[in-house]
């Protein structure tokens, strides 16, 4: 059925923490090298968050703000917000509650999404549903990690990889043919135990026997879960591209979950995708889970023009994965005001 109202990104906005580690730093802490780090993962330098009282929420309020002012809007013009992220500052209430209560969204309600490193690509979809539906006119879609909250700095198979940062896109509706037009999402809990952690939650709830046993921090099998993302991520673009008549020459950009330079350059391939059109910042920030895609919208928004074709492309724990065909609303210099 054809869509009359889609739901196109107005706007996007970031928050990134000030400190950087360097593989550097990370070599005073385990056992690895800079050329070790950059060679598997494409990695150079990740941002940490620092600070009491400085959760997701934190970050992800900034990044919200930024579209606000960039759109010039006051925040109770807000309708959703939806924050995806798997480090909320607690259990509840929602990360979305708080950043309601912070930015003054006073005519707001939200939630949040957990699907690890396709959470927003999840949120995106569920926030463009209530566009398509009429039951929204503006969407705030936040994708907000503090990953090195639950990430073990003993652990070299890890801790080179995450990152912190929050970053946003404003929803709009649109009736001109831009905005999201088709996605291709999946999920399979077969594989959960491969990319995960253990504690926390119902099943192992926080215990001196949990902590000790580092039960609450990220566990990987990072063989696996390179096997499978590779095939996942490709295989839900290529099908993508085949029922929407589109071909490598036709995407302005793969804008794919940065979690590894190896990984993204395979989708790349499978896609028939010139490399000079893969959005890429792995190397700054390293992997800031559901931040990581509109953190690249971000950093190359000066750089797309309105009917731009771009492919969002995920995978994460779950497992969880997805690709989204996105028709880009606006030029940076004459975004929606």
């Amino acid at each position: 059925m054809r869509r009359s109202t889609r739901a196109a990104v107005t706007a996007v906005g970031h928050f990134l923490p000030e400190t950087r580690l360097t593989n550097q730093d990370l070599t005073q802490m385990v056992d690895t090298t800079d050329e070790w780090i950059k060679s598997r993962t494409g990695i150079e330098e990740r941002r940490i968050l620092k600070g009491e009282s400085m959760g997701v929420s934190y970050m992800a309020s900034r990044a919200a703000q930024e579209i606000l002012k960039k759109r010039g809007m006051t925040a109770d013009e807000i309708d959703v917000i939806i924050v995806a992220t798997v480090t909320a500052d607690m259990s509840f209430p929602a990360t979305a509650c708080l950043v309601q209560a912070e930015i003054g969204a006073t005519n707001a309600w939200g939630f949040d999404l957990s699907a690890a490193c396709s959470g927003f690509l999840f949120a995106l979809n569920t926030g463009a549903g209530f566009i398509e539906s009429g039951r929204a006119e503006k969407v705030l879609v936040i994708g907000s990690d503090k990953m090195s909250s639950i990430t073990d700095y003993t652990d070299r198979k890890t801790c080179v990889l995450f990152g912190d940062a929050a970053a946003a896109v404003l929803l709009e509706p649109d009736s001109q043919g831009y905005g999201l037009m088709d996605s291709v999402l999946r999920v399979d809990g077969k594989g959960w135990e491969a990319l995960c952690m253990l504690g926390g939650g119902s099943l192992h709830p926080p215990t001196h026997e949990t902590v000790d046993q580092k039960m609450h921090y990220i566990h990987q099998d990072g063989k696996t879960v390179f096997r499978i993302a590779v095939k996942g991520m490709a295989d839900v673009a290529v099908e993508l591209m085949e029922r929407n008549d589109l071909t490598g020459d036709d995407i302005r950009y793969l804008v794919p979950h940065q979690a590894n330079q190896r990984i993204i350059d395979a989708v790349a391939r499978r896609m028939d995708l010139d490399p000079q059109r893969v959005m890429l910042n792995i190397s700054r920030y390293g992997n800031t889970t559901a931040a990581t895609i509109p953190l690249c919208l971000h950093d190359w928004e000066e750089q797309l023009k309105r009917g731009d074709n771009l492919v969002i492309a995920a995978f994460g724990g779950g497992y969880t994965w997805g690709a989204t065909y996105l028709r880009w609303g606006y030029d940076y210099a004459v975004s929606p005001s």
